[in-house]
């Protein structure tokens, strides 16, 4: 069973709370659930919606194609209705053709409100699935506890009504769920229950889709870890004000999207030769400038790896599932301390957004090695290592830390020695990626490792691109998938090793020059290949992949 459901209508209409009550509903009834969602930058109006693609087994994407559309406008079924695989649609409406009309509105106001349409349809797509609407009044009780229990009764009786009107309709999607995990995570919650278990006490940022879902949930959880959440002026103030609180002392988070990060760069640079642990979380949208806010893309790989002026050393993770989410967010504070440099979690709206149940992840305060030193009165903050890790107290001790952007001598003081000085400093530093290279990631592998053709991808593609090699092997195991969950810097030997000797190498990225599939040819780890490229600020799919994979001339030269 596999089964899609879009609910689809104008911003400010209830097309995400619908979506909620049914992912809450579905979930607790035993359900898979993996959700994704597509919206305009726009408060109210619009065409908007919310896939909740629902099975018996683990889901990793969405699906390109619903099952059943819930149209809430007639223009959502006008422009919606034609890409439904099988023709289901429920609209909200007092009759149609090429739908099953059901008011949902009107049913809502002469229950109490226009407001609780969103109820009425969730009852309704339960009885399209054969489901007992039990888990529905469940989930409509818990998520309105707090309301007077007129508003409950009443959104529950507008879910039965829901389920009532739908009856014409009723069992079209039977489904049987197997049982599953009700604990439901969006990608963005995962990340920052990881910062917030890892033990960041400060988090700064200006609010910028689609990374502000992960400061939304650390501003939410901030009384309960200890966190000081600020909202800054803007990203350069947010930037600077991560430096100071790092040189404090506090471990420090600041989320962004593409032109929030462009505006970081220079605070970046300050962190590099400060030598301060700074993590960023850059959530990607489509550019350039403003771009498509509200959409997803892959197209900031190289902005993130070469951002800053000068070099020095820095990390870029790209998970690729929720909960590669919680435990790289963990391992990047842990890295950025160890090796005092800037780290960077590199997502996007797709990831950030997406909702799926897997197993709890650990609530409890964890806070990782910040690895600082007690200093002394002999302290030298700058001091050479062969490791190019030197002491980093904070202070307010018994150690003098002395900092400057200009270049320094090993306690700190500006220098302009360039033999004795600049050099060796320039040199420590850099040694850091040493170390950083031998603890960088290694590409996981999924299907037959010596496959003849190879799927590469990075990132919040894991899921679309699992799911496709999954559909290509399902007569003969002749692909291999290898997912990169650290983008900078590679682990070359590991890479070298999986990618061995293939007949066929097709890179799957969401932009349109084939971004990581360039790096990989820069560090001499392929040779000609494919590539499978999406930049229409919609999600990849496992369907797309395939057809662009198993049709001849579907896919271009990376």
């Amino acid at each position: 069973m596999d089964i899609s459901i879009r609910v689809a209508g104008e911003a400010g209409q209830g097309v995400q709370s619908a979506g909620n009550l049914l992912v809450g509903a579905l979930a607790s009834a035993g359900f898979h659930v993996f959700t994704a969602k597509s919206y305009m930058s726009r408060i109210r109006g619009g065409l908007n919606w919310f896939d909740i693609r629902i099975g018996n087994r683990e889901l990793f994407a969405p699906k390109e194609k619903a099952d059943l559309l819930v149209a809430l406008t007639r223009e959502a079924f006008e422009i919606l209705g034609r890409e439904t695989s099988d023709g289901l649609i429920l609209l909200d409406s007092h009759e149609a053709q090429g739908a099953y009309a059901i008011p949902f509105t009107q049913t809502a106001k002469e229950i109490g409100n226009a407001i609780m349409a969103n109820s009425v349809a969730a009852g309704a797509v339960l009885a399209v699935l054969g489901l007992d609407n039990k888990h529905l009044m469940e989930y409509l009780r818990k998520q309105f506890h707090d309301k007077p229990a007129e508003v409950v009764e009443q959104n529950i009786a507008a879910a039965g009504a829901g389920e009532k009107l739908a009856q014409s309709c009723a069992g079209r999607l039977p489904a049987a769920p197997e049982g599953a995990w009700d604990s439901v995570y969006a990608g963005a919650d995962a990340i920052g229950l990881g910062a917030a278990t890892a033990g960041v006490k400060f988090v700064t940022a200006y609010p910028m889709t689609p990374s502000t879902a992960t400061l939304n949930f650390l501003a939410e959880s901030a009384d309960r870890y200890g966190i000081l959440v600020e909202q800054a002026e803007d990203e350069i103030a947010a930037i600077n004000m991560v430096c100071g609180s790092t040189y404090a002392g506090a471990p420090s988070l600041t989320v962004t999207s593409g032109g929030g990060f462009a505006l970081m760069v220079e605070g970046i640079s300050l962190a590099g030769m400060l030598e301060l642990p700074v993590v960023i979380l850059l959530a990607q949208r489509p550019g350039p400038a403003t771009g498509l806010p509200t959409r997803t893309a892959q197209g900031d790989l190289n902005m993130a790896i070469h951002a800053g002026h000068g070099e020095f050393p820095k990390v870029v993770f790209a998970p690729g599932t929720h909960q590669e989410c919680y435990a790289i967010t963990r391992h990047a504070v842990m890295m950025a301390h160890k090796y005092q440099t800037p780290v960077i979690i590199l997502t996007d709206q797709f990831l950030q957004d997406a909702e799926k149940n897997i197993r709890p992840l650990s609530e409890e305060l964890k806070p990782v090695d910040c690895f600082l030193s007690a200093g002394g009165r002999e302290y030298a903050r700058y001091a050479l290592s062969p490791d190019g890790i030197s002491p980093r107290a904070v202070p307010g001790g018994e150690a003098l830390v002395v900092v400057d952007s200009d270049e320094h001598d090993q306690c700190g003081h500006i220098s302009e020695d360039l033999a004795h000085d600049h050099l060796p400093q320039h040199d420590k530093r850099m040694r850091k990626m040493i170390g950083l290279t031998a603890e960088s990631f290694a590409p996981s592998i999924l299907g037959p490792p010596g496959a003849p053709n190879l799927m590469i991808c990075w990132g919040s593609s894991y899921g679309p691109c699992r799911e496709a090699v999954e559909m290509l092997n399902a007569d003969d195991n002749i692909w291999t998938l290898l997912h990169f969950s650290q983008v900078w810097p590679l682990n070359e030997d590991a890479a070298r090793q999986a990618i061995g000797e293939r007949s066929r190498v097709i890179i799957v990225e969401g932009n349109s020059t084939a971004q990581f599939a360039s790096l990989l040819r820069q560090l001499g780890l392929v040779g000609p290949c494919e590539a499978c490229l999406r930049y229409d600020g919609l999600p990849l799919t496992a369907d797309y992949v395939v057809d662009k994979v198993s049709k001849p001339g579907n896919s271009g030269a990376a």
